[in-house]
């Protein structure tokens, strides 16, 4: 049931995601006196639609994209300079032209989209994308400063029993081994630090250091235990271990074997709590994940191409593999299932968000790539037809013809059948070589 739930709850983002989308192309266009003859969420056949003034509004069954119906995309032929149709690309050219001057009644060609300046083109093609990334940073910040990020916290999770060597595989503790300070010590799991040789702790990285320059030396330790503090004493042991550098990773030595140091050894490990992040840093991190989607659809080619050798040969998914609307789904079901994260209730709702949010970017970055029949196809055609009246202007030239963008309508083809073959393609790799959590 909770896997269902999951699926249902990401199904729903989905669809509030892409309407929320089209309304950001949908509002302004009205607002500059575009007539908007349909506003649709999803494509194939309508669920639901109903017509409320001149705009017909609409559910459709497959929940995979959106549009809003603008008249006027493409300048009629007439308004380009009547091009010639020549063979089989200018026939589907002309066509292109016809039907969207065929959406144009009579009296209404100072209503066609063609026919908005440049700044208005741009915030009516702009304002789904924009949409999409504003989504993205209202639920980002929900999840940082409302939830927060995992970090290790002075709650212990496990004290260890005995004292292992560094690099030694874990195993259960025998007669021989050495019994670990801090199982000596009587701390138990669930204990939280609160003083350790005197000083307040208040993170794990501060009592982690404490530990370590205490080496051989009897300390007192204060814990907090089903609510009373407990005081005991605690001597750290000296025992090599793997030297971490500034990155966080462990140091290799030239030959590849792992450098160790002598530090303070206890026995304990933290547990992991969501911790609230302040408002500061939501940016960062949202340009960060802003950078790494536009990475991974700036290497989509050779990402397909893995994908479609995992899914037809025998080369393994990678973690990092692109997914399609199965795999996102199935990512919905597990976190809304199984405790993924280890943080209850709370960290599957942040999970869940966290999903939603990078789902935005996504749509967000894909969205202002500049081919038809993506938004970014619409901005650049907007931009070189600016530039170009600009140019004229300041020669002094006659204001030049609309841009006839209907000779991208190849283009914008061969973009929808290669994005459908790749959506077909990841829906078949995510069923037969899932990447799970």
């Amino acid at each position: 049931m909770a896997y269902a739930i999951g699926v249902l709850v990401m199904v729903v983002g989905l669809l509030l995601s892409i309407g929320l989308h089209e309304v950001g192309h949908m509002v302004p266009a009205k607002k500059f006196g575009v007539r908007v003859s349909q506003y649709m969420v999803g494509f194939g056949p309508t669920l639901w639609s109903r017509t409320k003034g001149e705009t017909e509004y609409g559910v459709k069954a497959i929940p995979l994209g959106g549009y809003v119906r603008l008249i006027g995309m493409y300048p009629p032929a007439e308004a380009v300079g009547n091009p010639e149709a020549k063979g089989a690309v200018g026939r589907m050219i002309a066509q292109a032209r016809e039907a969207s001057a065929e959406e144009i009644r009579p009296g209404e060609d100072g209503r066609a989209f063609y026919r908005l300046s440049t700044p208005k083109k741009l915030i009516v093609m702009l304002g789904g994308p924009t949409m999409n990334l504003v989504i993205a940073v209202v639920l980002f910040t929900i999840v940082l400063a409302g939830f927060g990020l995992p970090e290790s916290s002075t709650t212990l999770a496990q004290v260890s029993q005995c004292v292992l060597p560094a690099g030694a595989p874990a195993r259960a503790c025998t007669a021989t081994d050495q019994a670990a300070p801090a199982a000596l010590a009587g701390l138990r799991a669930g204990d939280t630090v609160v003083r350790y040789d005197g000083v307040g702790v208040t993170s794990w990285t501060q009592l982690q250091g404490l530990i370590q320059h205490s080496g051989g030396r009897s300390v007192p330790v204060v814990v907090e235990r089903n609510g009373h503090q407990v005081t005991t004493t605690l001597t750290p042991i000296e025992a090599q271990r793997p030297q971490i550098g500034a990155d966080g990773s462990v140091v290799k030595a030239a030959d590849g074997t792992t450098v160790t140091t002598s530090v303070g050894f206890a026995g304990i490990s933290p547990s992991t709590a969501l911790v609230p992040q302040p408002l500061s840093t939501v940016p960062g991190f949202v340009g960060n994940a802003l950078g790494q989607t536009f990475a991974v659809i700036g290497t989509l080619p050779a990402r397909v191409v893995d994908v479609a050798r995992a899914a037809f040969g025998t080369a393994p998914r990678d973690t990092t593999s692109v997914i399609g609307v199965v795999g996102i789904g199935r990512f919905a079901g597990e976190i809304a299932s199984d405790n993924v994260s280890g943080y209850g209730l709370g960290a599957r709702i942040r999970d869940m968000l966290g999903l939603i949010a990078g789902l935005n970017l996504a749509l967000f970055a894909f969205n202002m790539i500049p081919l038809l029949p993506l938004d970014g196809g619409h901005v650049l055609g907007a931009l070189w037809e600016g530039g170009r009246r600009q140019v004229a202007r300041l020669r002094g030239l006659p204001r030049p013809r609309p841009v006839d963008i209907a000779r991208m309508t190849p283009i914008a083809y061969g973009v929808f059948v290669l994005l459908a073959g790749m959506g077909v393609l990841l829906i078949y790799a995510d069923i037969v070589r899932p990447v799970n959590l």
